[in-house]
């Protein structure tokens, strides 16, 4: 056994060796596709079929020197973040968010990632698309709020990632602007004593998918963004959610190198 965990090692540490050697691809200012509005943001998460872990290792370790190829390929017009959901989620066992001024830019990722060889293992579980915006009710919020909402997180990693789509009833596209404004005020009140520890991010998704919004979150303590969504579901705004999840997905944010020591085993 040692043997056996000894070679998938240095196996594993030739390939990453060999990716990291490759002629370097010119990133995508990550930076501004992260923080700008009108990008769009796309989730999409996949199960590697059973044939997967019948394969022998180097077969294994083969198709994941293609897809870090792939990912690589791409980021040179988008950001691309993995996601390690396995163990964690029964929906899917990989997470990918794509941001991209293009969304056929996203579209041309995802068809290369699934025509590949290792993208024969994926089934598609779920694909959400979003578009990033300025906020909508902030600017009319008091100043003591939007003061609030300008603390930054706590520095250090946040290794839990928490996708949740979220779908409005009518009722709620039915409110006066004033109303919805008022309740949008409560529900940022009660996320307040959480901005340092849960990181939050909005995509808007009505006309783009079967959604009204997709939120992201990341956070290096799950019980306090257990008891946000604890605070959320007391606000009068929350009885308007006609879907709330379906599916939340859950994960560990990783490097391209760790999912592909992971997924190799």
């Amino acid at each position: 056994m040692s043997l056996s965990i000894s070679i998938f090692t240095r196996v594993v540490a030739l390939v990453l060796i060999g990716l990291a050697m490759a002629p370097a691809v010119e990133a995508a200012d990550r930076d501004r596709l992260l923080s700008e509005p009108g990008v769009y943001g796309t989730f999409a998460a996949f199960s590697l079929d059973a044939d997967w872990g019948k394969q022998d290792l180097p077969v294994r370790i083969a198709q994941l020197t293609v897809l870090k190829g792939v990912v690589e390929q791409h980021r040179e017009k988008m950001a691309i973040d993995v996601y390690l959901l396995r163990g964690l989620s029964d929906h899917a066992d990989v997470l990918f968010r794509i941001h991209a001024i293009e969304l056929r830019e996203t579209q041309q990722f995802l068809l290369d990632l699934q025509s590949s060889l290792f993208g024969k293992h994926l089934t598609t579980t779920a694909i959400m698309h979003g578009l990033t915006k300025k906020a909508n009710y902030v600017p009319g919020m008091p100043d003591q709020v939007k003061a609030e909402l300008k603390n930054s997180s706590e520095p250090g990693p946040k290794p839990y990632a928490i996708v949740i789509p979220i779908r409005k009833s009518a009722d709620w596209w039915g409110l006066d602007q004033d109303k919805r404004a008022a309740m949008m005020l409560e529900h940022t009140e009660a996320s307040a004593p959480y901005i340092k520890t849960v990181k939050r991010k909005l995509y808007h998704s009505s006309g783009l998918d079967d959604l009204d919004f997709i939120t992201y979150f990341e956070t290096s303590k799950l019980e306090d963004f257990h008891s946000l969504i604890l605070a959320l579901e007391k606000v009068k705004e929350f009885p308007y959610n006609r879907r709330f999840g379906h599916p939340t997905l859950i994960g560990t944010v990783k490097s391209l190198d760790e999912i592909i020591e992971i997924l190799a085993q």
